[in-house]
């Protein structure tokens, strides 16, 4: 951690093999070995991972409304989870990724309002590394103590209190992670987790929100900065909307060999309950010479089954 006088290490806990095979439990601590955060696991999530690896560029014509302009890919199963980031390694991860957040439309009567849980983040099961403490708090979350409880006699030992398991059921339409989508251009991997957040009537009409998570990886040595964004979003309605602009929310991030990877979130909203957005972002090399990176397409789809909306939290 840094410290005003200079930099100071200062054990946290003790290092443990990370898992080949099965799920890491409710209360796993863990360092990020991208962003290096520490955080504690609350618990998996079963996605559909699409691991797109193109070997030529697509060409503009291929595409079609859905984006899906190379092959079919299928979908593996992949373990993520849903964990709690320690306040004090957030302002030591701001130039790499947003302090990661999950956002929702509370299910209030007449409320337009988006609402924010920070400190939230979905991890994949390899960019864990898990470790033990023996502190009885070791994360700084207002919500650790409300969601963990300390018990020295289970490994690890930190437990989920009811709260969680019932905050996990109540809200789990807008925290499930079902689908990620990932490929790689020159050495550029781009992964999407997109996420239903509920519908809202406006003018008559219906209209339907989604979040999406994005990260950069530069899986090479070369320095490269983002510059533009280019998005098509595609609604079942039968619009095919068209998105340029400067950077991703505000910045325009520099992917070297020491911070090879940016992080964050941003929201779309649709006038059907169901469309496609795919595209591509444009880096500078430092000569100053350009190359698109392909967005893996993605659907956006609205959880039709669930009976309830998004909701609230409550205790």
């Amino acid at each position: 951690r840094n410290r005003p006088e200079g930099k100071v290490l200062e054990p946290v806990g003790v290092f443990e093999a990370p898992k080949q095979h099965g799920k890491y439990e409710t209360g796993q601590l863990f360092l990020h070995s991208v962003f290096g955060y520490r955080g504690i696991v609350l618990f998996p999530w079963q996605a559909r991972l699409y691991d797109r690896d193109v070997a030529s560029p697509v060409t503009e014509k291929s595409e079609n409304v859905a984006g899906h302009g190379s092959k079919e890919v299928k979908g593996k199963t992949h373990t993520y989870y849903q964990v709690l980031i320690d306040a004090r390694d957030c302002p030591h991860i701001s130039q790499r990724s947003q302090t990661e957040a999950v956002t929702f439309l509370a299910n209030h009567d007449d409320s337009r309002a988006l609402y924010a849980i920070p400190g939230l983040d979905y991890v994949s099961h390899e960019d864990i590394l898990p470790y033990s403490s023996t502190d009885q708090v070791p994360i700084q979350h207002e919500l650790f103590e409300r969601f963990l409880m300390y018990d020295q006699t289970k490994v690890p030992p930190f437990v989920a209190r009811d709260t969680l398991c019932a905050w996990q059921e109540k809200n789990h339409p807008w925290l499930e992670l079902s689908d990620v989508h990932r490929e790689t251009t020159e050495n550029i991997r781009v992964t999407v987790i997109p996420f239903y957040m509920g519908m809202r009537e406006a003018q008559n009409s219906h209209v339907y929100w989604w979040r999406y998570c994005i990260r950069l990886e530069n899986l090479d040595s070369e320095v490269v900065q983002l510059r533009e964004r280019h998005w098509r979003i595609f609604s079942l309605s039968g619009t095919l909307e068209t998105v340029r602009g400067r950077g991703v929310v505000g910045r325009e991030p520099v992917l070297s060999k020491e911070q090879p990877a940016f992080q964050y979130s941003s929201h779309v909203s649709l006038q059907a309950s169901s469309g496609h957005m795919w595209g591509t972002f444009r880096f500078e090399r430092p000569d100053g010479s350009h190359f698109d990176v392909r967005i893996p397409p993605f659907s956006l789809e609205s959880n039709k089954d669930e009976k309830t909306p998004p909701s609230g939290l409550h205790w």
